[in-house]
């Protein structure tokens, strides 16, 4: 290490308080971090694209500073799904500090990784009070049985009014109005668990109508429309 000459010519003080680093609370304990390897926690977040024209959900899951899990959501141009996929082989078995200084592919998911970077080593994560924080696997169980993504999409028009696509429920098939000609419920299909049952060598006609079911008061419309043709 090199001293300038004005530093060389100072007279030696003493360090005399030792100031711990303020501690963090990290899966049920409180931690004074001072390297990668303290830092543990799952935790979720958002990043955008420079143009904001897309976005990703990013969920990681780290034990002893390594990446052990990462579930990756985008929603934007269609180039940022195959992003995704190369961002969740990219991710696992880093550490924060490297995945940080990675490229991600996407802007938005480069975002989403600085975003939750910082929740974590201020300990802000999900599980800053969780004994042992979660197992991995945590991250999937937010997909639910179906293993699909809770997206909403919504489409509406001044002149048509709004049409339902894909809730957290499901993908929408109809929409039931009432005698105003207002949305009072909807009848929806669980693509996850249909498609999962498909694989399986189930019946199309038995598991469509399995995994069909309506919401709201769907049964007292009195016109039903399909939002995708109608």
């Amino acid at each position: 290490m090199q001293y300038s000459h004005e530093v060389e010519q100072m007279v030696c003080v003493a360090k005399g308080p030792k100031h711990e680093p303020a501690p963090i609370p990290e899966e049920g304990k409180w931690v004074h971090a001072k390297q990668i390897s303290d830092i543990s926690g799952l935790t979720h977040g958002i990043g955008w694209c420079a143009p904001q024209q897309g976005a990703c959900k990013l969920t990681l899951n780290v034990k002893e500073g390594i990446i052990q899990e990462a579930l990756v959501e985008t929603i934007g141009c269609s180039g940022m799904t195959h992003s995704a996929a190369m961002a969740g082989e990219i991710l696992v078995g880093k550490t924060i500090l490297e995945a940080l200084n990675t490229d991600l592919v996407c802007d938005a998911i480069n975002t989403a990784m600085r975003e939750l970077f910082l929740q974590i080593v201020y300990g802000r994560s999900q599980t800053a009070f969780s004994e042992g924080g979660l197992p991995i696997g945590a991250g999937l169980e937010d997909l639910g049985k179906g293993l699909r993504s809770q997206v909403g999409t919504i489409y509406s028009t001044a002149a048509k009014g709004v049409r339902y696509l894909d809730l957290a429920e499901g993908c929408i098939l109809q929409m039931g109005l009432d005698a105003d000609g207002e949305v009072i419920g909807y009848k929806f299909l669980r693509v996850g668990q249909f498609l999962e049952e498909l694989k399986k060598g189930g019946d199309p006609a038995e598991l469509y109508k399995k995994y069909t079911a309506v919401y709201g008061r769907f049964e007292e419309a009195v016109q039903f429309i399909d939002p995708r043709h109608e």
